[in-house]
């Protein structure tokens, strides 16, 4: 019953963007607003930045709303402008930075030792601070479901590209959760857990 409410008040909502009401632009606005403001802060770590990359995107959303054809889900076809202008940002500004080197990690954390000590908003700050490059591969690929294909093309990269620094994202942050862990066990041998 209450998902049906939602989905007659987020029609009500298109409808009215379509219209250019302000009132049902101001609603879809305050809904979607605080999942999408997350949503450019993966990509973009500056909170001023990626305010202004929200509003900007609205503001293409408000523009283009008119091109949603009701085929998939709103929300969807709203965090796909979303990314793509996080990505423009971030292109149109030259922070990404995407070739960076590092050593290989010589051993896997113990994840075992760290499930009751680390947390989702743990794990997205240790996303959010790899490299600019990395961290926008690991976010199209790891959390919103994008192809390598579709990474080097919204990147304007290669595939294996894509895939390498995937792969270096994956090493990065095993290497940081390795750190957690042997902070846990410091607390542990010093009596604090």
């Amino acid at each position: 019953m209450r998902f049906q409410i939602y989905r007659a008040k987020e029609t009500d909502w298109i409808e009215g963007c379509k219209r250019q009401d302000a009132r049902a632009q101001e609603s879809l606005y305050a809904y979607y607003s605080g999942r999408m403001y997350a949503l450019c802060c993966r990509y973009i770590p500056s909170k001023m930045e990626a305010e202004d990359v929200l509003v900007v995107a609205f503001t293409k959303v408000f523009e283009k709303i008119d091109q949603y054809k009701a085929e998939g889900s709103f929300e969807g076809w709203l965090r796909r402008i979303i990314v793509n202008e996080s990505l423009t940002y971030l292109r149109r500004n030259k922070n990404m930075y995407l070739e960076t080197e590092i050593e290989k990690v010589d051993q896997s954390p113990n994840f075992s030792q760290l499930e009751n000590h680390l947390e989702a908003d743990d794990l997205l700050k240790m996303v959010g601070e790899l490299p600019t490059g990395y961290r926008m591969v690991f976010n199209l690929y790891a959390i919103d479901g994008y192809s390598h294909k579709e990474i080097a093309e919204q990147l304007e990269i290669s595939e294996s590209t894509s895939k390498s620094q995937l792969s270096r994202a994956r090493v990065l942050l095993q290497r940081k959760l390795s750190m957690l862990e042997k902070k846990v066990e410091t607390k542990k041998s010093n009596g604090y857990e």
